[in-house]
């Protein structure tokens, strides 16, 4: 097995064996681009590390040592050299793209010795101890694990020390000193000299590549993106190439089109005397991308040409990073780049109207999480205007974000676990900030471009963030944020317009969002596209008329005990709890009846004809029951009941394990009134509303926690011959469906025989995963938390759906349903409805809807369209 490949060895179509940045580097080199020479040491190199208990096995040090000789020969130098000195960067790169989240080490191969050859080589004595301190420090961090912060300081305290502004302003003496502390530091950590040798230095740097893979922050990065653990991460060693050679070199971060609002335009930034670092890390701020036709016209030119050839080659938006040496321009790494939604959906619109690329594919390339950004309120606009303005920096990532600020990852963190809103407040980020970047609203930093950690973690989440806001103070250590004379304190509100820039006093209003142009476009392919309908989850007319704006084609669960909860109607479900005969529950009962029917018809006044299916009551009875002594005193007064008879039968009523107690159809066995009513109600509304506005609506009512065919039979007599009544006394016709959920694991696997009596099965995955794992929903958090973190469960199970286990009972079920009756609906109602992966399985397994919240239609209707292409395309 072959474990390292020369740059002209491969290609894009190679990304699971070189990882994206080495297929990329590959595929330039193959299109004749000017990249500087190198190989990748492949994913299964890594797999192996860890396989063989982290150790490089031998014959994959072999092939490194042979393929640095072919780099040796294609470059004319020698690694470890005292004349001419061979130098190389050593990058990670794994098959998708993880912006900030793995480690980089540059100019590897210099030393005592080397750094003095490449003086003499240069005639360049600052460049040459310029590039060695920052080896020192890259090396010292990500091989030694040194905190980045310790060299910091002893960089920061030269510069104040000489009275330098800038890093630039340093001289070759200064460097020098500089590299003395360095020395000292690795000394006093490490307890051994820095390393001298440079194939010592570059064994040691492609094992720590490999360690990166499994640190915290890459981790993190790969389960917020679903991305296994299992795909490890290639290694990149490249010819270096300087931007730091004085006014005639640069390096800079570009896009073909601009990430934050998909304009058709170059986008980036670009630093004269700099390393790629520089940009990335927000050490300096740079200039724009336009900017560079000033200082290099002649490579800003050669640089627009191949930015438009890697484009329509890749036929997407692309990434770059490069660097000019003496003028002199070279790709560094390309890929497909990270965009906000609004950025996406602009992109995918403009490239089918330019011929480019597809619907189906435009509509692939949309991340179905990523739409959440465009269905969340901006801040209002008269509100907006008349806010105070603190100080502008970058729009680094669109958006609105308004809370309390904190300085720290870790505080924000801790915040927002509290239920507070969080903005995170930094000189700059870094991967290390990343937990606390994904739970705050928004992120502001002092420092940094448009292309730095912040701005491309946050585009990449859909975080607003606020970067390079050279107007602010931030003091870490004191925890404060000064503006002009103004002193902001951990816990102050702020307000942040990360399309705009700008940081304002305070909390702002927010208004929703609106839907049109571009983003009609996009979803109305996926409409076509799609074979799955979407149904939202809505229990009130509210909600209903939000996910018909969002594009529900139906209601795929109304809850009707949600209706009982308002002020007005708690006291009439209550006396029919405590009604101690059928006769006073039917009086109840009766107080109920119009309350359910006007929500019933103004639900179904919303959908007009599209399908919607109501839930008869499901939570056990305590769930109405007063939960104080104050409400229990007044129920007594309304009863007429003293407080010791409520209490007695509110201990009657209380059940040790409610979730698998007296609820769902087993309330309907034993009180059949309570069906009844719910059932007359849903018909009448459904009736007047044909009669009153001419749609054509078919009632589904829904029997919920069947598992057996004798339960939902009984239940559906009841149901159908309140049905028969109810029209023959409003001489009306009407059609109807009378079906079930599917949540108990014995209903799942005894489906052909429940499908006797259903009509549809909707399948409730919520209870169905509780019982199927034997989890508590609401108690298990912290354990599922846990047993992920241990790679028990490589996802939670209420969030997305367990093939193995729930999806195996479900596809069962729907076996068995379609033989007993092949036309049976069949729909899936639980929160998974709404959760991608989920979608996927359900059009996998023959569904005909799914069913989530309101706002996440939009996301299933994409998600939806995606597995049909993935189907087609797998056929």
């Amino acid at each position: 097995m072959k474990f390292v490949y020369s740059f002209n060895e491969g290609s894009k179509d190679m990304r699971s064996l070189l990882g994206g940045k080495g297929a990329n580097l590959a595929e330039m080199t193959k299109i004749g681009l000017p990249v500087p020479f190198g190989f990748t040491v492949t994913t299964e190199a890594c797999n192996k590390y860890y396989e063989e208990n982290k150790k490089i096995a031998d014959e994959i040090v072999e092939e490194i040592h042979e393929k640095m000789t072919e780099l040796e020969n294609v470059t004319g130098k020698r690694f470890g050299d005292t004349e001419n000195p061979l130098l190389v960067s050593v990058r990670s790169g794994s098959v998708f793209s993880m912006p900030g989240m793995m480690d980089t080490i540059l100019n590897l191969g210099l030393n005592d010795e080397t750094v003095v050859s490449l003086s003499n080589l240069t005639e360049n004595e600052r460049f040459a101890y310029d590039s060695y301190r920052r080896f020192i420090q890259m090396f010292g961090d990500v091989v030694m694990e040194i905190p980045k912060s310790e060299f910091d300081a002893i960089f920061d305290g030269q510069k104040e020390k000489v009275g330098a502004q800038f890093d630039v302003d340093l001289t070759a003496e200064d460097l020098k000193a500089v590299i003395v502390e360095y020395k000292a530091l690795v000394k006093k950590f490490m307890g051994r000299e820095f390393p001298q040798e440079p194939g010592e230095q570059l064994m040691e740097a492609i094992q720590a590549v490999f360690r990166s893979w499994n640190n915290d922050r890459a981790i993190l990065y790969r389960k917020l993106n679903n991305i296994s653990d299992k795909l490890g991460t290639a290694v990149n060693v490249q010819a270096m190439v300087f931007g730091n050679m004085g006014d005639t070199s640069g390096t800079g971060v570009a896009f073909t089109r601009d990430p934050a609002t998909g304009e058709n335009t170059l986008f980036g930034e670009f630093l004269v005397n700099a390393q790629g670092e520089d940009v990335v890390a927000g050490i300096r701020t740079p200039k724009p991308i336009k900017e560079m036709a000033e200082s290099f016209p002649d490579v800003y030119k050669d640089f627009e040409r191949i930015a438009d050839v890697l484009e329509k080659h890749y036929k997407d938006m692309q990434d770059m990073e490069f660097t000019v040496e003496r003028n002199k321009l070279y790709m560094l790494q390309t890929r497909a780049a990270k965009r906000t939604a609004v950025s996406a959906v602009k992109i995918a619109v403009e490239m089918v109207n330019e011929g480019l690329i597809s619907k189906e594919i435009a509509v692939s390339r949309i991340d179905p999480n990523q739409i959440d950004q465009l269905l969340h309120p901006n801040f209002d606009e008269k509100a907006e205007a008349e806010a105070e303005v603190l100080a502008k920096g970058l729009p680094a990532s669109p958006g609105a974000a308004t809370g309390r600020i904190y300085f720290t990852a870790s505080d924000a963190e801790n915040a927002v676990a509290n239920g507070e809103k969080a903005i995170l407040v930094r000189q700059e980020t870094s991967p290390e900030d990343l937990a606390g970047m994904v739970a705050a609203e928004g992120i502001l930093t002092a420092r940094g471009g448009m292309t730095s950690h912040a701005a491309v973690v946050a585009r990449g989440m859909g975080k607003c963030c606020v970067a390079g806001c050279s107007e602010i103070a931030v003091s870490e250590s004191e925890k404060t944020l000064t503006i002009k004379d103004a002193v902001y304190k951990e816990g102050d509100y702020v307000s942040l317009n990360g399309s705009k820039g700008i940081v304002y006093k305070g909390e702002i209003k927010t208004v929703a969002p609106e839907f049109s142009g571009d983003f009609g476009t996009v979803m109305s392919w996926a409409d076509e596209i799609r074979a799955l309908k979407v149904r939202a989850n809505a229990d009130n007319p509210r909600d209903a008329k939000q996910a018909v704006e969002f594009g529900a084609q139906g209601i795929g669960l109304c809850r009707t005990e949600h209706m009982f909860f308002e002020e007005e109607r708690i006291p009439a479900i209550r006396q029919m709890i405590m009604a101690e005969t059928e006769e006073e529950r039917r009086t109840a009962l009766a107080k109920l009846l119009p309350f359910q029917k006007s929500d019933f018809k103004a639900i179904y006044e919303v959908m007009e004809d599209k399908p919607v299916t109501i839930r008869l009551l499901d939570p056990p009875l305590h769930e109405f029951l007063p939960h104080t002594e104050e409400e229990t005193k007044e129920l007594a007064e309304q009863t007429g009941l003293s407080y010791a008879k409520l209490a007695q039968i509110a201990e009657e009523l209380s059940e040790f394990n409610p979730m698998l107690g007296h609820r769902g159809c087993r309330l309907a066995v034993t009180y059949p009134e309570i069906a009844e009513m719910q059932t007359r109600a849903i018909i009448e509304a459904a009736v007047e509303v044909k009669q009153e506005k001419g749609f054509d609506i078919i009632p589904e009512i829904m029997i919920p926690l069947v598992g057996m065919e004798s339960e939902i039979a009984d239940v559906k007599a009841t149901v159908e011959r309140t049905i028969e009544t109810c029209l023959k006394e409003s001489g009306a016709e009407l059609e109807y469906l009378i079906g079930t959920m599917i949540e108990v694991p014995r209903a799942a696997l005894t489906a052909g025989s429940i499908a006797k009596e259903a009509e549809f099965f909707s399948f409730g995955t919520n209870d169905l995963t509780q019982m199927t794992f034997g989890f508590s929903r609401d108690d298990t958090g912290k354990m599922i938390k846990e047993y992920m973190d241990k790679g028990i469960l490589a996802d939670d199970p209420f969030q997305t759906i367990d093939q193995e286990g729930v999806g195996s009972l479900m596809e069962h079920a729907v076996k068995q349903g379609k033989q007993t009756r092949p036309n049976i609906k069949l729909g899936i109602c639980g929160e998974h409805g709404g959760d991608p992966r989920s979608i996927e399985f359900c059009h996998k397994i023959g569904l005909h809807y799914v069913s989530c919240s309101p706002f996440r239609v939009p996301i299933a209707r994409i998600a939806a369209a995606q597995a049909a292409i993935k189907e087609k395309i797998a056929e």
